[in-house]
């Protein structure tokens, strides 16, 4: 093509996008918030995307809390990006927290679509709620599984939490009046990498962390039942703009076929394989789509 083509294909394309050889197809980007599991799971899209519609996917990982990301879907500025359902219902639309993941899914999903034109994929199977956790010699020796059982645990409980859960309306406060625990003192905060090491160094008997969080899969501790549904559902799935749909038709097919792979414990090794074994995220995306029989 001669400079003076060039040229004038350059000045048309900021007219028209219906010149072949002017334009190209607007990428895809999967956007992710600013923490481990949210890049993980931002990767494991955007590799997936790239092998079934055969095309490059741009990420724009790690980019910041709920609302930022939030709006930058709105925006247009990604396609879509992992969620959660109990966030999306406290952080984003500012209603009561669901307690039945079923109706916290329908609802989210009215009100995205409603609000925003964004569509909730099916659920990746994970639910990445609160998680009250004791050491697995305790558990064993005095027999507790349940909180409801823990509120019997006649000498109590040393409480580790972090800053957040104190203060949240689905945290501290309503989980000790939900099940009376006997806390012995004040709780101690903390940041929520130590969570796990004050648990192991006996500094605290209970820690609040996370279900999916990386630790858990490899230390001898116990995840107690929250056996009276006090935590609302953190059910995760991609939020995806409905114009980015109608744009790919092939999309919707290939994000429905991550729906359902993860379980609490799969999304727990990922985590781990990153922040624990600090194994590089792209790698562990990789074997992860190998595993699951996606990619060769």
């Amino acid at each position: 093509m001669g400079r003076t083509q060039i040229v004038a294909c350059l000045i048309v394309g900021l007219w028209t996008s219906g010149i072949v050889g002017c334009t190209k197809e607007r990428p895809i980007t999967v956007g992710s918030k600013n923490f481990t599991e949210q890049v993980i799971l931002g990767e494991i899209v955007a590799q997936h995307l790239e092998h079934r519609l055969g095309r490059h996917v741009d990420r724009q990982l790690n980019l910041g809390g709920t609302l930022l990301v939030h709006q930058a879907l709105v925006n247009g500025d990604i396609d879509l990006y992992p969620e959660y359902t109990g966030t999306a219902l406290a952080t984003v639309l500012k209603l009561p927290p669901a307690h039945d993941p079923v109706a916290a899914m329908a609802l989210v999903r009215a009100e995205y679509r409603a609000q925003f034109g964004v569509e909730w994929m099916d659920p990746l199977g994970f639910n990445n709620t609160f998680a009250m956790v004791i050491r697995g010699e305790d558990a064993r020796t005095s027999k507790t599984a349940t909180l409801s059982e823990a509120a019997r645990y006649s000498p109590g409980w040393n409480l580790g939490v972090g800053y957040e859960f104190q203060q949240r309306s689905d945290g501290l406060a309503g989980l000790l009046k939900t099940y009376n625990l006997p806390i012995l003192g004040s709780p101690t905060t903390m940041d929520l990498g130590l969570l796990y090491k004050a648990l192991e160094q006996r500094h605290v008997s209970m820690v609040a962390g996370n279900a999916t969080d990386g630790q858990l899969s490899v230390l001898d501790v116990l995840i107690l039942q929250d056996d009276k549904r006090y935590f609302p559902p953190y059910d995760c799935a991609l939020a995806v703009r409905r114009k980015s749909l109608e744009a790919n038709p092939p999309l919707r097919q290939a994000l429905t076929e991550l729906a359902g792979l993860f379980t609490d414990l799969t999304m727990r090794k990922l985590n781990y394989q990153v922040d624990g074994a600090h194994r590089p995220v792209r790698e562990v995306a990789e074997q992860f789509l190998r595993d699951a029989g996606l990619r060769r």
